[in-house]
Parts: structure tokens; C-alpha cells; sequence
């Protein structure tokens, strides 16, 4: 990151950031004249995607970071706290689904593997955990921190275990209950953060068409940012610990 942006604009960082839905989240962030960092596993792909965001004349950085890795996310947290003393939004956005499960579930052979679940947990459950344990000092740091955990649909247990759903019939164990722990996160932090200014929300951008699913959603990666960027931006009256789509809340 260079020292070129202004210092006294909020600071977001989203992860999985360098396509698909997490780009497109940068950059509705960015067009609100906020400083987007794209963390991103891949350097490369990180500067090519924040490269792009520069262009359209938002101020975007590529932040190299490793959701799986915790010393990586301490490591991005030095960057920011070096660069901007204080982080003002967070998205757990990187996420996974195990290629093999869906492929299952297509063929209507569902897949309980615990070697497939221990690695999409990795991602989409202690991601989270771990980058929000280094981010929260910056946060608190913030006059209003927010922290947005991407998730999804198929996350409710009360909407998966309604027949007349229309998931309900699609067995992804591994994703869809990764989904559930990280809800269950964003209502326990929001908890153990209800004395401060952050907000904490669960949001379902809908089923969009991103590598994650081969491109199979009806809804493009820009509509599934919209729910995402809405919680990111709350003002002070807004939820907290909440699931919510572009309808409003979900249930559990």
C-alpha cells in the first residue's frame, strides 16, 4: 500500500476481494468515497482487481492476505494499523464450497465427508474468526465500526428444514452448515460487542452467479452486493447481530 490516499476517509477491508461478489462489494464501497483494501490470497490477482477499482477513480489497495493463515491476517493488520491507525469496516467475505459435495448433490448422492468439511470450515468459519480477532483492535479504533460476515441462505436452519423451501431438498452439508456457524458467530460477537459502536450483521446476497457455483445463480455478483454494502454503511440506529437479504431479515 502506498501513502497517496487520504487518511481521513473511512477504511474498509474485504476479503476475497479480487472477483465475484467481493469485488463488487469493494467497489459499491468505494463509490461511497471510502478506501477499499482487497484482500486477497493471490498478490497478482490483488493489484490486477484493485488496479481496475483505480482506474474507475476509487482509492483501492491490495492487501495480501490469507483468511486460513492467522499470522497473515495479523501481518495485514500491522499494514492498516501502520497505515490508517483504524479500520472502519470489515467484510468476512472470502468463502469456499467444496466442488465435490455439490457435484453429490447434483447426482443426487449426498457427501458427509469430514475431510470436505474440515476444509471448508477453515475458510468460511475460522476465516472469519481469525481475521476478525486481528481486525478487532483497528476496529474499536473506528467512532463506528462495522463487520459484515457474508453468508447465506442455505445458512437457515429454519428455511432448510421447511420442506416447502426451495433449497430445502439441496444436501450440502459442509457449506450450508459452515453457513450456520458463521450466523451463529455474528449473533455471539455482537454480544461480546454490544457495549461499543461496532455492528455486527449476517448477510445472504442470493444465489449469484460466481465461480463458487459455476456461474449457476440468476442474480449477478453486483445485486449480491447490494445487501452487503447496505449493512457495511448502517448508521448508528441500525441492527445489530441480525441475518438479513435484500427483503429484510431472515430467519435463523
Amino acid at each position: 500500500m502506498t501513502n497517496t490516499l487520504p487518511t481521513d476517509s473511512r477504511v474498509a477491508l474485504v476479503t476475497g476481494a479480487n472477483k465475484g461478489i467481493g469485488l463488487e462489494i469493494a467497489r459499491g464501497l468505494g463509490r461511497q468515497g471510502i478506501t477499499v483494501l482487497l484482500g486477497c490470497r493471490n498478490e497478482a490477482l490483488g493489484r490486477d482487481a484493485a488496479g481496475h477499482l483505480t482506474q474507475e477513480g476509487l482509492h483501492a489497495h491490495a492487501l495480501t492476505l490469507d483468511v486460513t493463515d492467522a499470522a497473515s491476517a495479523q501481518d495485514a493488520a500491522g499494514r492498516i494499523a501502520q497505515r490508517f491507525g483504524r479500520l472502519d469496516i470489515l467484510v468476512n467475505n472470502a468463502g469456499i464450497a467444496a466442488r465435490e459435495e455439490a457435484d453429490a448433490a447434483r447426482e443426487g448422492k449426498p457427501l458427509v465427508d469430514v475431510e470436505v468439511m474440515r476444509r471448508v470450515y477453515e475458510t468460511n468459519v475460522f476465516g472469519p474468526v481469525a481475521v476478525t480477532q486481528a481486525m478487532l483492535p483497528l476496529l474499536l479504533q473506528a467512532p463506528a465500526g462495522r463487520i459484515v460476515n457474508v453468508s447465506s441462505g442455505l445458512g437457515s436452519l429454519t428455511n432448510m428444514s421447511d420442506p416447502r423451501h426451495p433449497y430445502a431438498g439441496l444436501a450440502v452439508p459442509a457449506y450450508a452448515s459452515s453457513k450456520a456457524a458463521l450466523n451463529g458467530i455474528t449473533a455471539q460477537l455482537a454480544k461480546v460487542l454490544k457495549d461499543t459502536p461496532i455492528k455486527v450483521n449476517s448477510a445472504c446476497p442470493g444465489h449469484c452467479a460466481t465461480d463458487l457455483n459455476r456461474h449457476s445463480g440468476p442474480r449477478t455478483p453486483a445485486q449480491g452486493a447490494v445487501t452487503p454494502i447496505r449493512l457495511a454503511l448502517l448508521p448508528a440506529d441500525g441492527p445489530t447481530g441480525g441475518f438479513f437479504n435484500d427483503e429484510g431479515a431472515l430467519p435463523w
